[in-house]
């Protein structure tokens, strides 16, 4: 049986859509491995936008919001299966219901990967109770520390120890250093990825950077994390 994968941040902006999406491309094409990404940042959803998938049938939220089959709503695309959410959704829905979903296909797959939300609420424990393994996105900046701190104590006080930190949109200047991070949070920081234009182009052109720049320093880093995750060996 696979693994499930939580991607959270409780503060927007630091790039957590873009590392699920390019860390479940890596793991398809890099390493081979069947794949499911899944947005569950059910308030404001946009991994449509970045997998180019155009007014989705049904949604991560038609899933919820009823007794639909989660397999009903899995579009493919670059590769790997996609299930999206619905900006525009009216009806009621429960977030909890998500884990139950999961257990009927997650025999599937290698790994589900879930995009979070972050709202301190509901939607971000929805993630946290269905993931085996929690990795929480951050910047390098007091803010941002504070809301990674409030992720981990929520997902300790849930059971759900955060496994590791993805230090992103690393500028490297009038930062925060990885020392001071892990003591902080208590958490080791497993990855440090540069700010990047690509992922800008890239997400102009829809096409996920894992794909569209192969061999940029970002693709690099992001196959280092998916190595990981594979059990290679890496530096």
């Amino acid at each position: 049986m696979g693994k499930t994968i939580g991607l959270i941040s409780l503060k927007g902006g630091v790039g957590k859509t873009t590392l699920a999406v390019a860390l479940a491309i890596n793991l398809a094409h890099g390493y081979g491995k069947k794949i499911l990404l899944v947005d569950t940042n059910y308030s404001a959803p946009n991994l449509d936008l970045h997998m180019n998938i155009i007014s989705p049938r049904k949604t991560i939220h038609d899933v919820l919001a009823s007794k639909e089959k989660i397999s009903s709503a899995i579009h493919r695309q670059y590769g790997i299966d996609v299930i999206p959410g619905n900006f525009l959704f009216k009806k009621s829905f429960n977030p909890l219901r998500l884990k139950d979903k999961l257990a009927s296909i997650k025999k599937k797959y290698d790994f589900i990967i879930l995009d979070a939300s972050p709202r301190l609420n509901d939607e971000v424990l929805s993630t946290m109770m269905a993931s085996d393994r929690l990795f929480v996105v951050t910047t390098a900046d007091y803010p941002t520390l504070s809301c990674s701190m409030k992720a981990a104590k929520l997902a300790r006080q849930r059971g759900k120890p955060i496994s590791g930190l993805i230090l992103n949109r690393v500028k490297g200047k009038y930062e925060i250093g990885i020392e001071e991070i892990q003591e902080s949070t208590g958490i080791p920081v497993i990855a440090k990825i540069k700010e990047n234009e690509i992922v800008s182009f890239s997400l102009f052109e829809r096409v996920p950077a894992t794909l569209f720049a192969k061999n940029n320093i970002f693709s690099k880093e992001i196959n280092k994390i998916g190595a990981a995750m594979v059990g290679k060996e890496e530096k």
